[in-house]
């Protein structure tokens, strides 16, 4: 009876023994499957995180290369359109030079104008009267204030003009300013001056009239210039006072020797 008790409680021990090892064992199991899969799931966390780090920094490392890049290729273009602006605009100058340069060759050389001193101005009672002085218009100014016998000033005053209408229609000026004298007077007559008809240029009522002084001098010596100065005019007979008294004045016997006095009366005054 009692080696059946021991029996029971020997087995009972040795069931009790292996169901405390096969509850260690599966405790070890799964103590160990948890913390294969802690490691597991840590070690996956890292690798993620390292590469979430690794693919952040290679993203950072992208950026950061891309504006560096592109503020290199904004520096570059700047540069470039900068260096291209220059050489366009040294382009350009080279350009407008070369045309300016080949428009210089291509126009003719001005004439130098060569005017005659006031002292060196001769006349002659032979002389061709649509030979111009030479003066400049200063120096006839200048001769013409000078003249004692313009007591009206009419010649000082109108002197530009009377320059101007004889350079228009090529007649010397000495001569146009005695022809005046010669007909109107130094001090110009009254019925010239109420006429504007400063040589007497007549039509069947008498003097022609003018509108201005400025008519009346331009008239004047277009007059001359068309018909008693240029070969082919109704009155030329030759361009000097004997040509021109054969029809301008052709019953004096005085006119030539009266205008040439006056002429020499302006020369008198230098």
């Amino acid at each position: 009876m009692n080696q059946e008790n021991n029996r029971k409680v020997l087995v009972s021990i040795k069931l009790s023994t292996l169901l405390l090892i096969i509850t260690t064992v599966v405790a070890v199991i799964i103590v160990a499957n948890i913390v294969v899969n802690k490691i597991s799931s840590n070690t996956i966390e890292e690798i993620s995180t390292a590469k979430i780090q690794e693919n952040s920094l290679d993203e950072d490392n992208f950026y950061k290369e891309r504006i560096i890049n592109s503020s290199i290729s904004s520096r570059s273009l700047g540069t470039s359109r900068n260096s291209n602006q220059e050489e366009h605009h040294q382009l350009e100058e080279i350009i407008e030079e070369q045309i300016l340069n080949e428009a210089q060759e291509e126009l003719p050389e001005e004439p130098e104008i060569i005017t005659t001193p006031i002292e060196e101005v001769k006349i002659s009672v032979n002389m061709d009267l649509t030979v111009r002085t030479g003066l400049s218009k200063e120096d006839f100014i200048i001769l013409i204030s000078g003249v004692k016998q313009d007591t009206s000033n009419f010649f000082k005053e109108n002197a530009s003009l009377i320059y101007d209408v004889c350079e228009k229609y090529q007649i010397n000026e000495i001569f146009f300013c005695g022809l005046i004298s010669a007909e109107s007077g130094w001090t110009i007559a009254q019925n010239h001056r109420n006429t504007y008809n400063y040589i007497s240029l007549m039509s069947k009522n008498g003097l022609i009239r003018y509108s201005s002084v400025e008519d009346g001098i331009e008239k004047a010596a277009q007059t001359l210039h068309q018909n008693y100065l240029t070969p082919g005019g109704c009155f030329y007979y030759g361009s000097t006072l004997a040509g021109m008294k054969t029809k301008f004045c052709p019953a004096s016997s005085t006119w030539v020797n009266l205008v040439y006095q006056r002429m020499q009366q302006i020369m008198n005054s230098i």
